[in-house]
């Protein structure tokens, strides 16, 4: 349930983004290998096994992308598996997977009548101007950002501005041994 609706009981939507340091989540040529390389070891951080990384994806009841994050996602291998995902785009697409919908029409809509009736655990993972998007219509309950140990000094920007003023209350902070740095945020309640 997004957080102007009052009932966060039914769904929550989480906008999850990879980041660079200086606030860049893909290159001026939409390229992401940046995210390859992880740097040195931070021996005070944490590892995920493979199958605890599992067990938290299924917990994931559908995932939202705009066109270029599909595009990229076809390219890198499909990380979403058979997990339900609604691609948010005006443009005609391929459809790779039987679980792929493809939506183009109001936010508000896509969330009260396609997507929360249906799943409780909703993930949007990008791109930028989608995520933007969300957020100025307060559709946004969580934010998971991974911050990646690395300066890209140019780019697409995560937040290019426009938005307003809004305070997060900070839930959690954890310290990969990769370099990485998740910062886990829920929405400030009035």
């Amino acid at each position: 349930m997004s957080r102007n609706e009052g009932n966060a009981q039914e769904r929550c939507v989480t906008l999850h983004m990879v980041s660079s340091l200086d606030g860049f989540i893909a290159r001026k040529d939409n390229s992401v290998s940046w995210l390859e390389s992880t740097g040195s070891v931070y021996e005070a951080g944490v590892t995920i096994s493979e199958e605890e990384a599992a067990s938290f994806v299924k917990t994931i009841d559908c995932y939202v992308l705009g066109s270029r994050t599909y595009e990229h996602a076809l390219e890198l291998g499909w990380p979403y598996g058979d997990t339900p995902v609604m691609v948010v785009t005006g443009r005609e697409l391929p459809s790779a997977r039987k679980s792929v919908e493809f939506y183009a029409g109001d936010l508000k809509t896509l969330m009260d009548v396609q997507l929360g009736p249906r799943y409780r655990n909703i993930w949007l993972v990008g791109g930028a101007m989608l995520c933007q998007r969300f957020l100025e219509l307060g559709m946004v309950d969580e934010i998971r950002l991974v911050i990646a140990p690395v300066l890209l000094g140019e780019g697409l920007r995560l937040f290019s501005g426009g938005m307003a003023e809004e305070r997060w209350s900070l839930k959690n902070v954890v310290a990969y041994r990769n370099g990485f740095v998740e910062l886990s945020y829920s929405a400030a309640r009035a």
